[in-house]
């Protein structure tokens, strides 16, 4: 298992920031993950980077430090994992993020990549973007309720059969939060 302190996380909060190959690697990674059947945002796989890139890209024009920002995981210069934080535009939800995206590329799976993310997440929304809990959707029955709840995060609802993946493959989504920061 790769301690918390060989991860290194880099936060990105403007475009500028990012490298070509850096966004390179978000894109294989997030090709990866999808196809792999996670819970990234490409419910019906298989994708490829050229379906992938354009929402990298689309994510990426929109970063900004007090509205949204890129965690990405290196391990030895290589993206690892990546998740997005953001802040709603709302003055009356603009105390809360959301964390979506969450996603750590398959050859680094098991050796706490996602852990160290979500460590680091909560602490740049309290520090860095003044919030006050994060909220996530996960998707029932991959275990991601599992995961989030061992770092504290508690589940607070659940749609039932929200998510349709097919015929007699209905999911729940689960609404998950973590507060106080």
């Amino acid at each position: 298992m790769i301690r918390h302190d060989r991860v290194e996380i880099r936060q990105i909060s403007h475009p500028s920031e990012i490298s070509a190959r850096q966004t390179r690697e978000l894109v294989e990674c997030w090709v990866a993950v999808a196809n792999m059947g996670g819970a990234v945002g490409f419910a019906f796989p298989p994708v490829d980077s050229e379906q992938v890139a354009p929402v990298a890209e689309r994510l990426i024009a929109d970063l900004g430090p007090q509205r949204s920002r890129l965690l990405l995981a290196m391990v030895d210069g290589a993206l690892a994992g990546w998740l997005h934080l953001s802040r709603h535009v709302d003055p009356l939800v603009a105390h809360w993020g959301a964390v979506s995206r969450v996603q750590t590329h398959p050859d680094h799976r098991g050796r706490g990549i996602g852990a160290a993310m979500m460590h680091r997440v909560r602490q740049i929304g309290r520090d860095d973007m003044g919030l006050e809990q994060l909220r996530l959707c996960a998707r029932g029955g991959a275990g991601l309720e599992d995961f989030y709840g061992r770092l504290g995060w508690k589940e607070i609802g659940r749609w039932p059969g929200a998510l349709r993946f097919g015929a007699g493959d209905d999911r729940d989504e689960i609404l998950m939060i973590l507060a106080p920061l």
